[in-house]
């Protein structure tokens, strides 16, 4: 566990600190043969990190459905942050539609975790086993320890690729600047204020204008 929390934090990006979490639950967590990371923005899921097809074809039925464990798991900061489901078969009653066909799927058993909560959107750790009971106490804890690690390692991961953007971002705003400058014969406010300008007159955020006008030359 104190390897993985280190390789995670090795990870040179957000997709591979995810895909790295997903990897990990399936090597430390007992009877965990597939795993991934699921995000829900409002009804809408989206699958950041999957190990195979199954935890895919999981996630699309839960979309589709709006039903089903890792869908609860990260609906709501307020409600459970761990599940386990010991046998799909038996949990017909609480999810009708979902629980049969995710058995159709192979899905024996699953268990998540609750990861992230940013603004709306709601991340969880989503683990799976082809067969029923495969899941323990034991699971549980390996897999919240998992959890917790990837959640430090995702927030930092996620904060330093914001950091990375925000000072490409400066960069071609400045580099945008310089040639308004030139071009223009402005000065270092006046060039700001076209840039500025033309986004907000155009819709187009202020990055993107700058990069047009790196590209062409100006913003005609």
């Amino acid at each position: 566990m104190a390897g993985m929390a280190r390789n995670l934090l090795a990870q040179d990006s957000v997709s591979g600190t995810l895909d790295r979490i997903s990897a990990s639950a399936t090597e430390l967590v007992e009877g965990c043969t597939s795993a991934g990371v699921l995000v829900l923005h409002d009804r809408k899921v989206e699958t950041l990190s999957a190990t195979d097809r199954l935890v895919v074809d999981s996630d699309r039925l839960q979309e589709r459905l709006a039903e089903g464990p890792c869908y609860d798991a990260a609906r709501t900061s307020q409600g459970e942050r761990t599940y386990r489901i010991a046998d799909l078969d038996a949990e017909s009653e609480r999810w009708p539609v979902f629980a049969p066909r995710a058995r159709a799927l192979g899905v024996g058993s699953m268990m998540g975790f609750l990861l992230f909560t940013e603004d709306d959107d709601l991340g969880a750790l989503n683990l799976y086993s082809r067969e029923p009971g495969a899941f323990t106490e034991a699971s549980e804890l390996a897999g919240w320890l998992l959890a917790s690690h990837a959640a430090v390692a995702l927030s930092a991961a996620r904060t330093y690729a914001q950091m990375e953007q925000a000072v490409a971002t400066r960069h071609v705003i400045g580099e945008a600047m310089g040639i308004l400058m030139g071009s223009r014969h402005l000065t270092e406010d006046q060039a700001f204020d076209v840039l500025k300008r033309y986004s907000q007159e155009n819709n187009i955020k202020l990055r993107e204008v700058a990069r047009q006008v790196c590209e062409k030359g100006t913003l005609d």
